[in-house]
């Protein structure tokens, strides 16, 4: 299997991918947010430097109980960001955790609104983070006009607007309905199979036991031969089944969710403790290869 996004291609089987999470943003759920462009860097090359493979931007929350910020606000916190990222990597250029490590590494901006987009993909990105669940194809061509990469997220209605009442008589039935519809959308507008994510949006328009399910039956999304990413961190179904409240307490049940994952064969997973999560992902990797259930190091 092969992902292209922009000027990168990577080929699976390999080890799985981190996304560290940047929130550019004062109304992170984990309270890790910042406005401040030196500070969204630091953390960034922090990240880089414990094992993150791509780095996920964003400039406003998914929460719903927030106010949407204005697209202009979204363009104006991404835009020094972005300009400054090719230095940041330049000058990591010999730090990659291990031989591994995707490098140089990817960049994502988690933004689903089509004007955000079209300003940000003039300056760079490799991925776009969208979690919408793409209602029309505008997206998916901006996507294909500048060759970036687009992550298509299965949700319910409106981003930033709670669906606690959204019920499914088989969630993956649902998932697989969904994909099929939205992979030929973007692909009747020119984006190719092998710039699409898949992204089964846990936690959103979904319940515990939604969220459970798509743990227990994740290797059902590899049908489609393309990249699956699981968004495991600190999701509220963790603090639901180990009875957490505070989200930052929830990194061991993230570790749980991150070797359910790849057990199923997901291949990319976005967190916001990347030590923890590059280490597991190296350790099980390397537990699977000695027992020959994966035989590509690449």
């Amino acid at each position: 299997m092969i992902w292209r996004a922009r000027d990168h291609v990577i080929r699976f089987p390999r080890r799985p991918l981190v996304m560290g999470i940047v929130n550019i943003n004062d109304d992170s759920f984990c309270g890790d947010g910042t406005l401040d462009p030196e500070k969204a860097l630091a953390l960034a090359e922090t990240q880089l430097c414990q094992g993150a493979d791509i780095i996920d931007i964003g400039a406003e929350s998914a929460r719903t109980n927030r106010e949407a910020i204005t697209e202009d606000e979204e363009v104006a916190r991404l835009m020094p960001f972005l300009k400054a990222w090719p230095g940041l990597v330049a000058k990591l250029e010999n730090a990659p955790w291990d031989a591994a490590q995707l490098w140089p590494p990817l960049l994502s901006i988690n933004t689903w609104r089509s004007v955000v987009i079209e300003a940000v993909l003039a300056h760079g990105g490799d991925l776009i983070n969208d979690i919408s669940a793409l209602p029309d194809a505008t997206n998916a061509r901006l996507c294909a006009a500048h060759g970036a990469s687009l992550l298509i997220m299965h949700s319910v209605g409106q981003p930033k607007v709670p669906h606690t009442h959204v019920g499914y008589a088989d969630v993956m039935a649902t998932l697989e309905a969904f994909f099929e519809l939205k992979l030929a959308l973007v692909q009747s507008v020119g984006l190719a199979a092998e710039h699409i994510i898949l992204d089964p949006g846990i936690d959103f328009a979904k319940q515990r036991g939604d969220n459970l399910a798509i743990y227990r039956h994740a290797e059902l999304l590899q049908k489609w031969s393309r990249p699956v990413l699981l968004p495991v961190s600190r999701k509220t179904v963790i603090g639901q089944v180990l009875d957490l409240s505070a989200a930052n307490d929830r990194d061991a049940g993230t570790v749980a969710c991150i070797a359910a994952g790849m057990r199923r064969g997901s291949q990319i997973f976005r967190v916001h403790n990347v030590r923890a999560a590059a280490q597991v992902v190296k350790v099980l990797w390397a537990v699977a290869r000695s027992s020959k259930l994966v035989v590509n190091d690449s």
